[in-house]
């Protein structure tokens, strides 16, 4: 990045990398985080610039990464000066205290430091979350005393997440589908020569049903794909990981048989082959074309809430919509 603003102006130019002194580099991780620092600002000042006096919205979320460190993403919903209305990703804040009062405090210091006035809030959406929603003490209705006119939603999508883990896990069957779909991802994503092998035969049962017209040849198609994981909470991810193994059955079936018969840890070899064994019997193969149908039909409503456009009257016509198709 240095490199490339010492290209489009002679003055950095001058003085970084090889022409720097050798104690000025501007490549130290002090400096690296400084210059990221000012390029984050100036975008969030040109958003403040674009809301301008404006009313606007909050979208919040909070989640844990990798690290076990909890992240607070803050999103801002307003209508430009043109009438159009806009989306800003506007800060991410390491949290330490999920608190509602310390979420409150730290989406007001954010906005206090660039000028945008906590009174011309309008909308508050964020999950179901008690610390978010709670009725007395939730981030919503704190932000509620302040500010009268800033209205909950209780994010649509989150919602259709949590009504269709609760619907699967209430049927036995179904349930127990998810959990051996998990079993089948987890043997084959195991080791990086697992995955090879899954590759290795999906490039060889594309190849045969090429040769004998089964599959359509163009720009895209046929790719080598990779099983997917499916997430908890989110559906999307089960949807597209019913997807991935449905495209590779035949070759997920070849790779557990090879482990079934060449594998030479018996405790390996027994787990495999009992799920080999549920991965080809009827009850498996139909709860997982039936659940394809079923998510894909869900998946189409949670892109539908998602939009930015969305409204309160389109989304109630979409999810009845929905319940008709199903």
């Amino acid at each position: 990045m240095v490199d490339a603003f010492g290209k489009m102006n002679t003055k950095i130019g001058e003085v970084v990398l090889g022409n720097a002194p050798k104690n000025v580099t501007y490549t130290s991780l002090d400096i690296q985080k400084e210059i990221l620092s000012i390029m984050a600002n100036r975008v969030k000042q040109r958003t403040r610039n674009e809301i301008g006096d404006a009313k606007f919205s909050i979208l919040v979320d909070e989640a844990r990464y990798a690290s076990s460190q909890e992240q607070m993403a803050i999103i801002l919903r307003f209508v430009n000066g043109n009438g159009i209305l806009i989306e800003r990703s506007f800060a991410i804040k390491s949290i330490s205290d999920t608190t509602s009062l310390n979420l409150k405090n730290q989406i007001s210091d954010v906005l206090v430091r660039f000028n945008i006035q906590v009174q011309n809030m309008r909308g508050q959406g964020y999950d179901g979350a008690n610390n978010m929603r709670g009725t007395w003490n939730g981030l919503q209705a704190l932000f509620l005393r302040d500010c009268p006119y800033a209205y909950y939603v209780y994010c649509f999508a989150h919602r259709l997440q949590l009504t269709l883990v609760s619907a699967a896990t209430e049927v036995a069957d179904i349930n127990s589908f998810f959990s051996d779909l998990d079993n089948v991802i987890n043997i084959i994503t195991s080791s990086p020569k697992r995955i090879n092998e899954l590759k290795s035969s999906q490039k060889k049962e594309i190849e045969h049903l090429l040769e004998i017209g089964e599959r359509e040849t163009g720009s895209g198609a046929n790719q080598i794909d990779s099983l997917q994981r499916a997430g908890g909470t989110r559906w999307s991810s089960r949807y597209n990981s019913g997807k991935s193994l449905i495209d590779m059955y035949a070759a997920i079936c070849k790779v557990l048989e090879y482990l079934n018969d060449h594998s030479p840890n018996v405790r390996t070899r027994s787990e495999v082959g009992g799920v080999y064994k549920k991965l080809t019997t009827f009850e498996f193969v139909f709860i997982f074309h039936l659940m394809r149908r079923m998510l894909a039909i869900t998946d189409v409503l949670r892109q539908a809430l998602q939009k930015k456009t969305q409204d309160i009257l389109t989304a109630m016509r979409f999810v009845h919509t929905t319940k008709t198709i199903i």
